[in-house]
């Protein structure tokens, strides 16, 4: 069989599949032959999906799913068994959201969701398809998460602490799998044009007198133009690249952003780097001598 025939043979599974790396990951998949099958929240998503893909030539399918409902998606990767024959050949965990905000000002229900949906959901639909993948002996299980689960910025301690869990339970997995076959890979963007950061601006909490506030007014975290940000197709040819090689990397680092901020947070002193992220996001003054 050659490689484009196994290609054709393969079936996808992509979560949060309508928007941003979701639907770019979709686009760029079909577009190389995987059957892909994305998971959407709504109708109206899944015939915006199928419109995407239909204007390129493409097809792929969808199913309904809400990844923070445990019979949802249940519900939904029966589905996916069925349309497939046993169950997907990967699934790439995408779903997520940016709640942002100081550590103390973000209530109970808001982190409990950050959680639910970066980090519980994709435990979950690997729950879902890992025992088909055991079976054959092969699969790959590909979790998108974030140079914000290798670098940590005020004001979105919340997201980082979802991305952070997720790279540690994809680093445990991904040992425990091996075995049946199965790889695991991480997939972490820096910034790019998804909308995700001006949709977390919403989120922001607003309280009366909060101490915050100046800060959050300054900050540049979530409310920058996403029009001069790299296209989230990069983000997607990683992951093709990921599911298309027989080895793939544990990890994929993608965009400069990304690269440079790994490389400094490790090698700047904290005191340096905390100074210059305080700085950068509206908590510090620029003047080490004086306080904000």
């Amino acid at each position: 069989m050659t490689s484009e025939q196994r290609t054709r043979a393969r079936s996808v599974v992509v979560t949060g599949a309508n928007s941003g790396i979701g639907l770019a990951t979709v686009l760029e998949l079909a577009r190389v032959g995987y059957d892909v099958i994305g998971t959407v929240r709504s109708d109206e998503k899944a015939e915006l999906l199928r419109d995407e893909a239909l204007a390129r030539g493409l097809v792929v399918r969808s199913v309904l799913c809400e990844v923070t409902d445990a019979a949802s998606v249940e519900r939904a990767f029966a589905e996916v068994a069925a349309m497939t024959g046993g169950g997907p050949w990967a699934v790439v965990n995408n779903a997520g959201y940016v709640q942002p905000g100081a550590v103390e000002e973000v209530g109970d229900d808001e982190a409990r969701r950050q959680l639910e949906v970066n980090l519980l959901a994709p435990a979950r639909i690997c729950r879902a398809v890992l025992p088909g993948m055991r079976e054959r002996g092969e699969g790959r299980i590909v979790n998108v998460s974030s140079i914000a689960g290798r670098v940590n910025f005020p004001f979105m301690g919340w997201y980082h602490a979802s991305k952070h869990a997720l790279e540690a339970l994809s680093d445990s997995m991904r040992m425990e799998v091996a075995q049946f076959g199965v790889k695991v890979i991480l997939i972490e963007p820096g910034s790019f044009g998804t909308g995700v950061w001006a949709e977390g601006a919403s989120r922001l909490p607003v309280m009366d007198g909060s101490p915050y506030a100046t800060a959050y007014g300054r900050a540049d975290l979530v409310t920058g133009s996403t029009g001069y940000l790299p296209d989230p197709v990069w983000v997607a040819r990683s992951i093709r690249l990921a599911l298309g090689t027989p080895m793939p990397l544990a990890r994929y680092l993608v965009g400069v952003d990304a690269v440079g901020a790994t490389v400094l947070d490790r090698v700047l002193p904290t005191v340096v780097s905390d100074w210059v992220k305080g700085v950068a996001t509206g908590v510090r003054s620029p003047l080490p001598w004086r306080r904000s």
